[in-house]
């Protein structure tokens, strides 16, 4: 629609000399009009005229136009310098069809097929998931599926942390209690190394052994590098269970110690391009720019036991995949807090010649707080484990009615996973939010259960009507003609969850959609409805409306249960 828009008034700007681009946006009051442009003002500021001016003779160009019918119902110019444009309803008409019939909705395929590579999920071994993993674990999948569903090749990428001194800490605490391999469970793994941990805080010498198991582990200790295999392998099995609960799904389940073998390579590249340093017992790299306004310390790559850090696994991860993949684009979907590590290692890659800056993107997430504002805990003070949050959204949501108890376990897993990531992808992935239970499991406002009671209630009309296979161009009432405007925004907002990393524009359209369709039927009644066209144009406009939402829903990780 915006483009056989802009595709007109472009031909009347041209005919007037006036050689820009024009753009025409949807608006934002539709109790004014449909579509809006503003080019009147750029052109203005390049021939040096009033705005109100060129956006007059435009429009008077338009109602000139033998063909005005075809396109409109009204133009007009409003000042400073807008065009306003009520399109006619066989337009409309003509655009929601072509977008019930084209794959995916007549979203255009990418010039070029690029490769992606989605690093998320980023959860430490010998650690059990808790709510810090969940904003970049379904933000992650969300970014994948928009990528991939625009026709992109993704390679998601859980990148774990599996290599640095907690593994040592870890390994410390197997050895000193005699751990045989078959008695390494999750639970183990969950207490001894919060207990290791402390303990080195208190005793240098437990500290110093760690530290020690740490760099012969990375150095290839046959025993050391065993028991770090259990100690992945038990830490995959339970975060799979946990991904398969929320429906997401990595292709690679690797890690820093995947990347250590090219550690070596990437140390010499460094000195071969002298861009390693000795500073005060490590080894760094100078990552400081001339224009930078704020502070950028060197990046350490070694420390002075020998031992490589996160920032140097990163680095090997981004030469392991340069080798392998080649990608056109790596996406990080970390904590904001990881910023200033993400930028340090984006400048080295760049320093190196492996992958360059501008394809490197660090997606941050902010946090998820409590009622209070502050990070959200338990009633013990910590963070809740994944597993602790899925139970309590799902005795809240079983809480709030009898009936809700009766549904199958599968509705309810998919009813449960809905009310989370809706709740978290509403919002701008980079902003923190409140995470309440019990509004967000609720069936009234901008919450995954409303979206779902919509999709199902509009489900039970079509189940009960023939699918019809026309529509015509009449367009009954302004619900009506909402609804289908609001369809036809739909590449709009996806576009800008492309452009910006953000999954919420999708789930702010899901919402809009859901909001609208539910005053459609709410004031349209189509049960009973004589006029026998009248009927077919609305069941055609909601069967697309359904089949817009699931397509959406399922970009954003979320599933349809069988009832509610």
């Amino acid at each position: 629609m915006i483009e056989v828009l802009e595709k007109i008034i472009q031909e009347e700007a041209n005919k007037l000399s006036l050689k820009e681009n024009i753009k025409v946006i949807f608006s934002n009051r539709p109790e004014l009009c449909d579509f809006q442009c503003d080019s009147a003002f750029l052109l203005a500021k390049k021939y040096h005229k009033n705005p109100l001016e060129i956006a007059s003779i435009i429009t008077e160009a338009l109602l000139k136009r033998e063909d005005f019918s075809t396109y409109f119902e009204k133009v007009e110019c409003i000042k400073p310098g807008f065009i306003n444009m009520k399109v006619c309803d066989s337009l409309i008409s003509a655009q929601i069809r072509n977008m019930n019939n084209q794959e995916k909705f007549g979203l255009k395929k990418p010039d070029k097929i690029e490769t992606y590579i989605i690093d998320y999920g980023g959860y430490n071994v010998a650690k059990p998931l808790h709510i810090g993993h969940l904003r970049p674990t379904i933000i992650g999948e969300a970014l994948k599926r928009m990528i991939a569903y625009q026709g992109h090749h993704t390679i998601a990428d859980v990148h774990l942390g599996d290599y640095g001194l907690q593994m040592g800490q870890v390994i410390y605490g197997i050895i000193r209690d005699e751990i045989e391999d078959s008695q390494i469970t999750i639970d183990y793994l969950n207490n001894i190394y919060p207990e290791i941990s402390s303990l080195c805080k208190q005793e240098e010498k437990v500290k110093e052994k760690c530290a020690e198991i740490t760099k012969e582990l990375q150095e290839g200790n046959k025993l050391y590098n065993k028991l770090l295999d259990k100690i992945i392998e038990v830490s995959v099995e339970d975060a799979k269970k946990i991904c398969n609960y929320l429906d997401v799904h990595f292709d690679l389940w690797n890690g820093e110690r995947d990347a250590y073998t090219y550690l070596g390579k990437c140390e010499e590249l460094l000195h071969e391009k002298k861009l390693l340093d000795y500073s005060e017992g490590a080894f760094v790299v100078h990552v400081k720019k001339e224009e930078d306004k704020k502070p950028m310390p060197p990046m350490m790559f070694k420390k002075s036991n020998g031992a490589y850090v996160y920032e140097s696994t990163d680095i090997a991860t981004i030469y392991e995949r340069k080798q392998k993949y080649n990608p056109d684009h790596s996406i990080y979907v970390t904590d904001f807090r990881q910023n200033l590590h993400f930028e340090q290692i984006f400048r080295v890659s760049d320093l190196l010649g492996l992958l360059p800056y501008h394809t490197l993107e660090h997606a941050y997430n902010g946090t998820i707080n409590g009622k209070d504002g502050k990070p959200f805990k338990t009633r013990k003070g910590d963070a809740p484990k994944l597993t602790e949050l899925f139970s309590l959204v799902k005795e809240t949501f079983l809480n709030l009615r009898e009936e809700n108890k009766n549904l199958k376990k599968e509705d309810i897993d998919k009813i449960v996973n809905a009310i989370i990531k809706f709740a978290d992808l509403q919002n701008s992935r980079d902003k923190d939010y409140i995470f309440d239970p019990e509004k967000f499991s609720g069936v009234v406002g901008k919450t995954g259960p409303y979206i779902l009671y919509t999709y199902l209630r509009i489900d039970k009309i079509l189940k009960e009507e023939k699918k019809p296979h026309i529509l015509r161009d009449k367009i009954y009432n302004d619900i009506d003609r909402n609804l289908r405007l609001k369809l036809l925004e739909f590449d709009k907002y996806f576009y800008l969850a492309i452009k910006e990393r953000k999954p919420s524009y999708i789930a702010d359209y899901i919402y809009n959609i859901a909001l609208l369709s539910n005053t459609f039927y709410q004031k349209n009644h189509i049960i009973g409805l004589e006029d026998k066209n009248q009927k077919e144009d609305w069941l055609y406009l909601l069967t697309l409306t359904n089949k817009v939402m699931k397509e959406m829903l399922y970009i954003i990780g979320i599933e349809i249960p069988t009832c509610m």
